[in-house]
């Protein structure tokens, strides 16, 4: 029996009407939104911290490894609305890709809590003089370790000489990197993306290793993801990669150290203003970096270093281990 398009007395046909009454008054405002434009005016950038941090940033293109004296618009990495509390006090913190950036920034915080912290960096001598500079001011000690984290042998030698001047080591933090776009999978060369592979990863396995023989419960290894390593990144392939095998690197190690009471954790930002993206991408990018994340504007570096504090310091975080802690200005990053 065919049934009649007019309904079959069990109340359909007025819900299926009510629906379409709903339809059309929708469609009619999304009409009126049509001819006027859309009719919404451009989401501002949200400012939801302690102070209000830039929301434009200078069209500018910098040349590898990049130097933050360079940019035009200074990146704040001091977060002078930070109050030390002796979280750290007494410990040793080892922070690679410390002269500038994230890790510049990190050092600070981590001086500020009582942290003696040695500085390891590519070859930005001037940058890494100026971290020094902030962490003596903060009234700790640090040392300048020159040198690529590549190199197996550089790594070991950082270590040593971190113990030698401080007489333990407590905290790792992996943060140096290597980052260039590319359009497409036929533009990375073998040589490019085993840079980048070996700067990311072999980096951060060659420097834990050399460090976990001085680690002792308590300690712990922050290692630096990406929110590219969550969600992918269409030209940043190589790059999208290897912070996805960070993060997998961070929880393996985390269940193989798990036993001996030390911490292994990763933090994953989004976009931050730091050398990094002006000596990646061309000046109009640069100019709109971070306008695509829910808060429509790119991170500080002090916007990310407190959660290094967090990971780092037992009296907050003496309970984790194994996460991917990301801090990304948007609304589900994992």
């Amino acid at each position: 029996m065919v049934k009649s398009k007019q309904g079959n007395g069990d109340g359909t046909t007025a819900v299926a009407s009510k629906q379409r009454d709903i339809q059309r008054e929708q469609d009619q405002r999304d009409s009126g939104k049509s001819r006027a434009g859309n009719g919404q005016k451009p989401k501002q950038p949200v400012q939801a911290g302690a102070r209000e941090q830039p929301a434009d940033l200078p069209a500018q293109h910098i040349d590898k490894p990049g130097h933050e004296s360079e940019l035009q618009l200074p990146p704040r990495f001091m977060a002078p609305g930070y109050e030390g509390s002796n979280k750290l006090r007494g410990m040793v913190a080892l922070v690679t890709g410390a002269d500038s950036g994230i890790g510049r920034a990190v050092a600070v915080l981590y001086a500020r809590e009582g942290a003696d912290v040695a500085i390891a960096y590519l070859s930005e001598h001037a940058d890494a003089e100026e971290t020094l500079r902030c962490v003596e001011a903060e009234g700790a000690r640090g040392i300048l370790l020159p040198g690529d984290v590549k190199d197996p042998a550089f790594c070991k030698k950082a270590v040593d000489k971190t113990l030698e001047a401080f007489g333990r080591l407590d905290v790792l933090v992996n943060n140096a990197a290597f980052q260039e776009h590319a359009e497409s999978l036929e533009d990375l060369s073998d040589e490019r993306f085993d840079e980048t592979l070996r700067t990311n990863v072999y980096g951060y396995f060659h420097m834990a290793r050399a460090a976990l023989p001085h680690l002792k419960p308590g300690s712990s290894i922050i290692n630096t993801g990406s929110v590219v390593g969550l969600r992918g990144s269409a030209h940043l392939l190589d790059y999208a990669t290897t912070k996805g095998a960070i993060h997998a690197f961070t929880k393996s190690l985390a269940s193989n150290l798990v036993d001996k009471g030390i911490r292994v954790n990763a933090v994953a930002p989004g976009p931050v203003w730091t050398p990094l993206n002006p000596a990646d991408s061309p000046p109009e990018k640069v100019k709109e970096f971070g306008k695509s994340t829910d808060m429509k504007r790119a991170a500080q570096p002090e916007e990310l270093s407190p959660a290094y504090v967090f990971l780092a310091a037992p009296v907050c975080s003496g309970y984790i281990t194994g996460i991917v802690l990301p801090v990304t200005g948007s609304v589900g990053a994992i």
